[in-house]
């Protein structure tokens, strides 16, 4: 099997130092950060403030590796498979967050709804378009039907 190694394109600076202080998910989340994406890809950014939100991807590099592929997500108390539920620690500890752009400073974007560690590593941004990536949801699995929240 091929290794896939992605280059870290920035740094995402939030107001969370621990994991049980970040909110789960960026939509429950009404902290501001910013991102810090490195002076070699500001030509990147050409057009980026056209947009409200953006998809961050990111590294969970504080995530404790994997070690069963059942786990109980936050949100329930009942085990599902890993690939059914968002819990950090994966086989591949990638993560992504829609955020909202406030604002553009040369290399530095201002965002809200952050749901990261501070320091979390930065590996790609997508602008968020509602024709492309909004979808009526028809089945949220075990979602639907948690114990609590």
């Amino acid at each position: 099997m091929d290794t896939i190694n992605f280059k870290q394109i920035g740094i995402i600076h939030s107001p969370y130092e621990l994991p049980e202080e970040t909110p789960i998910q960026a939509i429950r989340s009404t902290a501001f950060g910013s991102v810090e994406v490195f002076p070699e890809y500001l030509e990147g950014l050409l057009g980026i403030d056209e947009f409200s939100h953006l998809y961050l991807f990111y590294s969970w590099h504080k995530a404790a590796p994997v070690t069963n592929y059942r786990v109980t997500p936050f949100l329930d108390n009942q085990m599902h498979g890993i690939f059914a539920t968002r819990y950090p620690s994966r086989p591949n500890p990638l993560g992504f967050s829609v955020v909202s752009l406030i604002k553009v400073e040369g290399n530095i974007l201002r965002v809200g709804g952050l749901d990261v560690l501070d320091k979390t590593p930065l590996l790609d941004i997508k602008p968020y378009v509602p024709d492309f990536d909004h979808y009526e949801a028809t089945q949220v699995g075990w979602y639907g039907r948690r114990a609590y929240e």
